[in-house]
């Protein structure tokens, strides 16, 4: 994951809603399992981790990438270590938990497998969430529904169990990405030993994994509206962007044709137009659109 994406500014910007959070959830997790040791995939500052050693479970490990710096770690320096997330690893130990929030969805498509392959072998127990489709966020490359992320855990015998959510979902001080998204992954043999795990297993409905949060639903409602307001009267700002837009297009086009009967062929072209002047730069040509079918 590029650190100039994972700025302080972004991490500033999520810290107190990933506290204000993980205080309301670790404890639902701790009345359910006996964790003594946890391990936090994609821990960011450590929140997360903060709020376990809070509540008395010190055996805790952070793991990020090393844009993560010293100075905002919420956990002992001692206590993370930087990894390249976007490959399979192992760390040499396992935990009673292990937890990765709003994490797979920032590394491609091709990592996700080995992704998961990672997290059900630090522990038996894995507390997940990630993004799903047009949930939108800072570099989201892969979201998916939970139940895709399901197949991959059941690869590995490990099931999911939906007891958080119903717990937190009208929950203002929760984020609303985790009480959407947030489930258990239990190896299945756990099941057989822990009689509460059994339980909230055969509450749980494998074919309603996919939820949509109200508070997800309402803003994406409201950029819809503003969205056709702002199409169906884009005043003079807007219609000389939207008569640009298809310029550019247009030209684009062009300059592929040309392209394509010149030797060597231009590969590499690309036109920007800023505040009435062009300029060059690479670009992958498109077919020629403009304003009510008109072509420039």
């Amino acid at each position: 994951m590029p650190s100039e994406h994972y700025t302080k500014d972004y991490y500033a910007a999520i810290r107190n809603g990933s506290l204000r959070s993980a205080e309301i959830i670790v404890p639902l997790v701790l009345k359910l399992l006996p964790v003594k040791s946890v391990v936090d995939i994609g821990c960011g500052e450590g929140a997360w981790l903060a709020v376990f050693c809070k509540l008395g479970v010190n055996d805790v490990l952070g793991v990020d990438a090393e844009h993560i710096g010293d100075a905002v770690l919420q956990i002992p320096k001692d206590r993370f270590q930087a990894i390249d997330l976007s490959k399979p690893f192992t760390l040499g130990q396992t935990f009673d938990l292990a937890i990765s929030l709003e994490v797979a969805e920032h590394l491609q498509g091709q990592s996700a497998a080995g992704f998961v392959d990672s997290l059900t072998r630090l522990a038996p127990v894995v507390l997940f969430s990630a993004a799903i489709p047009f949930q939108g966020g800072n570099q989201h490359v892969n979201e998916q529904w939970p139940d895709k992320w399901a197949e991959l855990f059941k690869k590995h015998d490990y099931l999911p169990i939906d007891f958080i959510r119903k717990q937190i979902w009208q929950n203002e001080a929760v984020e609303f990405w985790y009480a959407q998204n947030i489930l258990l992954f239990v190896r299945a043999d756990l099941l057989e030993i822990n009689v509460t795990l059994s339980e909230e297993f055969q509450r749980t409905n494998p074919d309603q994994l996919r939820l949509v949060h109200p508070r997800k639903y309402l803003t994406l409602q409201n950029l819809y509206q503003e969205t056709v307001a702002r199409a169906e009267n884009p005043g003079l700002k807007g219609a000389s962007r939207i008569f640009l837009a298809c310029l550019k297009k247009s030209i684009l086009w062009r300059l592929g044709r040309l392209a394509e009967n010149v030797n060597p062929p231009i590969t590499s072209v690309v036109m920007s137009v800023y505040n009435g002047r062009a300029f060059l730069r690479h670009c992958s040509p498109g077919p020629p659109t403009g304003i009510h079918g008109a072509a420039f």
